[in-house]
């Protein structure tokens, strides 16, 4: 065993580890038996809480979140990620790339080969992938995910998953299956709450608002009684700061083009969507039909800004993930139903999904994207 990770961790290749991906730390001193024989281990953990190392090992570095470093390292690390293979995505670098946007804890330590059973087995309690500095990247039980001549080299290896949301995935599938939809196998787990930090109830409240907001603008506008952005926020009790740069250009445009008025449009159904999480609305019904928009605006117009905040209390954090990985699984099948030129399958309604996808995205600050970058892969 010590051979095999001995020549596996310390392989030479022709294409050198980034500069970025290496941590910057003071390095610990080591004995002369741990120089030669330990192994250094740069990992990656999408957990919010790291588990305990128990397991010897000697710490070179660690970072979390607070470091504000660790976001740009990051950046730097997936974008060496991209460039392996001359730019070919593949399913396993994908998901690699999806991985290093969840990463909460970056840990750099030292440990013998003899030791590697144990750090697997924290290595998975963590959510880690490891970084080597021979330029492998690997899952928590060493498989290669991949290399650094860009090939994916172990089929067996996977991409770690807490189990919870593999196991929301199966239930998600589940209750699909007895609608005779089928999502893609392949399409990974949403995050899962061991890893996921939400928006706080303010910020929802917020940005709900402002949402219906800019969605009452642009009803006026199709409806070619265009009301006044100012006079919209003035009886919602809204503030500018409340919206993104895009939707305060649209709330401003005395004339607004026909995509900016459909665009936003559509922005009822991100509002509708925040609004159930933050418990205004108690349910939010399968996506086959376009919101309750008169139930939205009695509401809100209702409440105003003030009231939202006073009355929003998020829901339990397994309730949106669930959410979160219906509506993922139903925008891939929207989409799909698109590429291939065929009619939305019988019971969905694709822009629904999209924008409560969006919304729903933006809730678990996915890519900690701001609003206007927020992105809805699949």
């Amino acid at each position: 065993m010590f051979g095999f990770f001995k020549k596996f961790f310390t392989l030479k290749v022709a294409v050198p580890a980034p500069p970025e991906v290496m941590p910057v730390v003071t390095p610990v001193p080591v004995t002369s038996a741990t120089v030669e024989d330990d192994l250094l281990i740069n990992a990656y953990c999408s957990v919010n809480t790291l588990p305990a190392l128990d397991f010897p090992h000697t710490v070179q570095g660690r970072r979390d979140g607070s470091d504000p470093a660790l976001k740009e390292h990051l950046r730097g690390f997936a974008g060496w990620v991209r460039s392996l293979a001359n730019g070919a995505m593949t399913p396993a670098r994908y998901a690699v790339l999806r991985h290093l946007q969840k990463v909460r804890h970056h840990v750099s330590i030292l440990v013998h080969p003899s030791h590697m059973d144990r750090y697997s087995a924290w290595a998975l309690q963590a959510n880690a992938i490891a970084f080597l500095p021979s330029g492998f990247i690997c899952d928590p039980a060493t498989a290669v995910l991949l290399s650094p001549d860009g090939a994916d080299d172990n089929p067996q290896a996977c991409v770690p998953y807490p189990q919870a949301a593999h196991q929301r995935k199966a239930r998600t599938e589940a209750l699909l299956a007895n609608r005779n939809l089928t999502p893609a196998p392949s399409l990974p787990p949403v995050i899962a709450e061991s890893e996921v930090v939400l928006r706080s109830a303010g910020a929802v409240a917020e940005r709900l608002m402002a949402l219906f907001a800019v969605a009452v603008r642009a009803e006026s506008v199709a409806s070619k009684s265009p009301m006044p952005g100012d006079e919209i926020m003035h009886r919602l009790g809204l503030a500018d700061t409340a919206f993104s740069a895009q939707e305060r250009k649209f709330m401003a445009d005395t004339m607004p083009t026909q995509k900016d008025t459909v665009k936003f449009g559509w922005c009822y159904e991100c509002a509708y969507t925040l609004a159930w999480a933050a418990g205004v609305f108690d349910k939010l019904p399968f996506p086959a039909a376009i919101c309750d928009v008169e139930l939205i605006a009695q509401t809100l117009l209702k409440l105003r800004a003030a009231g939202v905040h006073e009355a929003a209390r998020l829901r339990p954090v397994a309730q949106l993930l669930d959410c979160l990985d219906l509506h993922q699984r139903l925008h891939w099948i929207t989409r799909q139903a698109q590429a291939d030129k065929q009619a939305t399958s019988a019971g969905l309604e694709a822009g629904v999904i999209q924008e409560r996808h969006r919304a729903l995205n933006w809730l678990v600050q996915f890519e900690d994207a701001a609003w206007d970058d927020v992105d809805t892969p699949t």
